[in-house]
């Protein structure tokens, strides 16, 4: 909070407060907005009555023009497309309930290279035109040649032509300004000059402002530009130049920077026929809508994106992938309670319509998370490029908003099992990397909610006090668990308990002390003598034992402690898999070469195996079996820095288990490392992929990235972001690994796959110095990946549902009772009163159901009458709507059953919460009726003329029909109850 504060104070609230008083002083000047949040905070505490009279009639004058119009210009590479929605969602539903505006164009100027996904996030959501800037150097220079930096891009090769959508991306000189003019050594065309934190100068003068325009050097700033602006227009095909004017951090003095961009301008159109150009005012919407009009064929560009990104031969912007991992692990979590939150709410509102929660409250509660999850989405945020104080200001964001949206979950399952005040549910908010709550006693009750909209099978963990414990249904079953000794602390055990939950529902347990032949099983530990593994390349007869369940065979050789093959069993097959931690070396002096930093990545060399010795433990179980191994940097180490804990599943007869127990469970452990070490974990396989490897872009489609030999640089030039999926394979089996956060990953070699867990960085570089932006990470962390190895036919149908499972397991809390009161127990075994689940077919994924509470109205004239007579100001949440996202998971032709367009009735899955009287659907943040969206259609040499795009698809009787990789968008009403 004290960033925001602190760059309120300094710059940012400067910026909205002089530009809408400057813009007010001349018709001819404009300005365009991207982020919201800033704005939000300005507009709701700092902006008078007056000011907010005059972005009103700003806006309706199209001079002052929001794009993008999220609460952050969102990063692209490492976030989850979920997450992308929610922060564009929630920027766009106050822009809409405030001002009755709907951003069409987007300003994706600084995200760290550009995602395939964006393009079709932006044509779901409305936008006729994309911009982009980040690319690679040596790609953009080729594109600039050739005049290719205008395209029309299908991100989706599903969605294809329905969703593709213009984009321009900017040349060389990127964003800003050109900073160097040959007539001054001071910035180039920036007289408000840069800002100063954390207070502004009383005096007003800030560092290195342009020299001012005067009659004696105006003729140089105009040649110096005009120059500039011819330079340009020879790398595009119109002869319309986008000049963008301003840089990070500008117009916080708008006066100055107006008076003198007036000056300059007027001389340059006073002298148009001598320069050649005449220039003006614009909007981004204005310059999109000049070359429309020039109605030209477009090349068509498909769904391969622009990563990953480097800006010179030793500048591989690919170390941010896995920068602040404790952070990207806290993120998604966060995301993930929200999800489950979102749906859980909705449902209370409208099941128990005489509940005691206070809504206004609960939304609020929601609300903090939603800001604190779309905050963190920002390129500078989740990719972990932030100075230390802002890292901690996203965490505790995220912490107290997860604290409160539990501690809601908490008191709505209170209130839906109408227990007295003596009963106590509590939720524990998990600490900073663990994902583990603290030991509980027995005599505890465990609520577990399921937040996908399918049926789960799976394991639930919960720390406990002592081994002898039974686990009980809410009608008095026996439930399968096992007890073991925790890995962690040798004070507590794990207890797995295994849960079976319908869709969007949720289950209570209560743990026991043991009673009899109903007790938990207990894992039994076997500790195997540490090995020395630095001779383990040398011939020898190999001694191997197995660890099985009824998917898997995986081998372990007895001399080393380390895989060995693991075998599919339903096929047979057996693949040669081990598995290691290694570390990358890297410089942090400038003087000695390239280094790396929280956005790059600059080996100096192959990276360096960091064990000699492997310390293994097996807990064997009946359901569960944990192998542990501790990694050392020499036989007489005491302590280790990396260890790798692999879990399987066995599931009894009875219980749907084929999707537990098809996945290899990993947690890894890794750190504190030493300064200036990357951490990776390599998996090599003897399965002969080329060194092709795929990755998943944002959660929402795959990428494939063959591997490419640079002159300079090329370990880092093939790393990728993976978002939640990588896999290798060859042509008929597939090792698919799934994540619960981000990371960079890369196939080195043929067969090998390799995922960066950790780094730890130092370096003298000035800019780095100067925003703390050294990375020194001192933090363990412990990322969770699920293996999955098979045919290619039987891995497609389970990574999708299975990455989506890892991303929203199921939310765990607990309920103690206040004395053990018998009569309160009988209550609490008592079900609320019975409702159908909501459940959609596996080929389909429930993204969204929520309340947002946005007060606009979904008929735009209506809406845009109401904020002209202000209207909307004096109404409250709106608690009667529905907020519906269904996602097609499968791409067209990617499975002959799964990849089918489904039918689905929204009135029939919904029963549960009631009855549907109306339905309207919606583009994807809501804001507009998809029958009266119309998107400028560009031509292409397919297309040869331009029109609009229009693909609303009619509900009849509350029926729709969802393609492959469509994100349908809908408002739902229910009857009163």
């Amino acid at each position: 909070l004290f960033f925001l504060q602190e760059s309120m104070h300094a710059y940012a609230a400067n910026v909205y407060t002089t530009v809408v008083e400057e813009l007010m002083k001349g018709k001819h000047r404009k300005f365009i907005a991207v982020e919201q949040e800033f704005f939000r905070l300005w507009w709701d505490a700092v902006a008078t009555d007056v000011q907010k009279q005059q972005v009103h009639q700003l806006l309706q004058e199209g001079r002052l023009e929001f794009v993008i119009g999220g609460q952050v210009m969102h990063d692209e590479a490492v976030t989850l497309i979920d997450d992308q929605i929610l922060q564009l969602t929630e920027g766009h539903g106050f822009l809409y309930e405030t001002f009755g505006v709907r951003p069409q164009f987007s300003w994706h100027v600084d995200p760290f290279g550009a995602s395939a996904t964006t393009p079709t996030l932006f044509a779901l959501a409305g936008f006729n035109a994309h911009l982009i800037s980040r690319i690679d150097y040596d790609l953009k220079t080729d594109m600039q040649k050739n005049k290719k930096l205008q395209f029309v891009w299908r991100g989706s090769p599903s969605l294809s032509e329905s969703q593709e959508i213009f984009t321009h991306v900017m040349d060389q000189y990127s964003y800003c300004t050109p900073s160097q003019i040959p007539f001054s050594n001071r910035s180039g065309f920036y007289w408000n000059g840069f800002a100063v934190f954390p207070d502004p100068p009383k005096d007003g003068v800030y560092p290195n402002m342009s020299l001012p325009v005067t009659d004696a050097n105006v003729g140089l700033y105009a040649q110096t530009m005009v120059a500039n602006i011819k330079q340009r227009a020879a790398w595009f095909r119109t002869s319309d130049v986008l000049w963008p004017w301003g840089c990070d951090k500008q117009f916080f003095n708008a006066s100055v920077q107006f008076s003198n961009m007036d000056l300059l301008l007027d001389y340059i159109n006073e002298h148009s026929a001598e320069f050649g150009v005449t220039v003006q005012y614009a909007t981004l919407g204005d310059y999109f809508q000049a070359v429309y009009n020039r109605n030209l064929a477009w090349e068509i560009r498909d769904s391969q994106d622009f990563l990953p990104y480097s800006t010179e031969p030793f500048q591989a912007w690919t170390g941010f992938y896995t920068s602040r991992s404790a952070l990207k692990g806290v993120a998604r979590r966060a995301s993930s309670l929200l999800h489950a939150a979102e749906a859980f709410f909705t449902q209370y509102v409208h099941k128990q319509p005489a509940g005691s929660i206070c809504k206004c409250q609960a939304l609020k509660q929601l609300q903090s998370l939603r800001w604190a999850v779309s905050e963190v989405q920002h390129h500078d945020g989740i990719t972990g490029t932030e100075s230390p104080k802002v890292k901690d200001m996203y965490m505790d964001h995220l912490i107290f908003g997860m604290f409160n949206v539990k501690k809601l979950m908490a008191s709505i399952i209170l209130d839906m099992n109408n227990t007295e005040k003596s009963g106590e549910v509590y939720s524990y908010v998990y600490n900073k990397d663990s994902g583990r709550p603290g030991a509980v006693g027995s005599d505890q009750y465990v609520f577990v909610y399921n937040p996908l909209a399918w049926n789960i099978t799976t394991f639930v963990v919960v720390s406990v006090g002592h081994p002898s414990l039974s686990v009980w249904d809410e009608l008095g079953h026996s439930v399968p668990a096992q007890v073991q000794g925790s890995a962690e602390s040798p004070f507590t055990y794990d207890l797995y308990i295994l849960v079976s939950i319908s869709g969007l529902s949720y289950r209570k347990y209560s743990i026991k002390p043991s009673a009899g032949k109903q007790s938990a099983f207990i894992g039994r530990s076997v500790k195997y003598k540490q090995k020395d593994i630095t001779r383990r390349y040398q011939k020898r007869r190999q001694r191997l034992f197995a660890v099985a369940n009824n998917c898997y065979e995986v081998m372990f050789d007895q001399d080393t402690n380390l895989m060995h093959s693991i075998t599919e069993r339903e096929t047979n097959q057996t693949v040669q898999v081990t598995q290691e931690f290694l570390e990358y070396h890297v410089n942090g002096d400038v003087k000695k070469g390239p280094i790396s930093d929280n956005y790059l990545f600059s080996p100096n060399a192959s990276a360096v195996p960091v064990s000699k010795a492997v310390g293994l433990e097996v807990v064997f179980g009946s359901l569960v079996t944990e192998i542990r191994q501790y990694f050392y940097s020499n036989a007489t180490a005491l302590e280790y820095t990396y260890a790798m804990y692999t879990r399987m599943y066995r599931v009894p007869e009875g219980y749907d288990g084929k999707w537990l127990c098809r996945r290899l469970e990993q947690q890894y452990s890794a750190g504190p490392v030493e300064l200036n070490r990357e951490a990776v974990l390599r998996t090599s396989t003897n399965l002969s992929t080329g060194q092709l490897l795929y990755t998943d872009s944002n959660g929402y489609q795959i990428q494939k990235r063959p591997f490419k030999a640079y002159v300079n640089n090329t370990v880092a030039r093939n790393y990728y972001p993976m978002v939640q999926t990588a896999y290798i394979e060859d042509d008929s089996t597939r090792l698919v690994l799934l994540a619960d956060r981000a990371h960079g990953v890369s196939s080195q070699a043929n067969g090998q796959v390799e995922v960066m867990l950790h780094r730890r960085l130092w370096n003298n570089l000035e800019w780095d110095l100067n925003y703390n932006l050294t990375l020194n990470d001192t933090s363990v962390v412990r990322p969770v990946f699920w293996l999955i190895l098979g045919t290619k036919s039987a891995t497609k149908m389970l990574y999708r549902p299975s990455g989506l499972a890892l991303g929203h397991r199921p939310v765990v809390m607990f309920g103690a009772l206040a004395g053990g009161k018998p009569e309160l127990s009988r209550r609490l075994q008592q079900s609320p009163v019975h409702r159908p689940p909501v459940t959609v077919p596996p080929n389909l994924h429930l993204q969204t159901l929520s309340i947002q509470g946005w007060k606009y109205s979904s008929n735009h004239s209506e809406q845009t009458r109401s904020v002209h007579m202000g209207k909307q100001k004096q109404a409250d949440a709106d608690f009667s709507r529905v907020l519906l996202r269904i996602m097609h998971l499968y791409e067209v032709g990617e499975d002959p059953v799964l990849s089918q367009p489904v039918v689905v009735n929204l009135k029939s899955l919904l029963k549960g919460l009631g009855s549907v009287v109306l339905v309207e659907e919606r583009s994807l943040t809501g804001t507009w009726d998809v029958s009266a969206l119309k998107r400028w259609k560009w031509k292409t040499a397919q297309y040869p003329s331009k029109g609009f795009n229009n693909n609303a698809e009619s509900s009849e009787n509350y029926t729709v029909t969802v393609h492959p990789k469509e994100i349908r968008t809908f408002f739902v009403y229910f009857q009163d109850e």
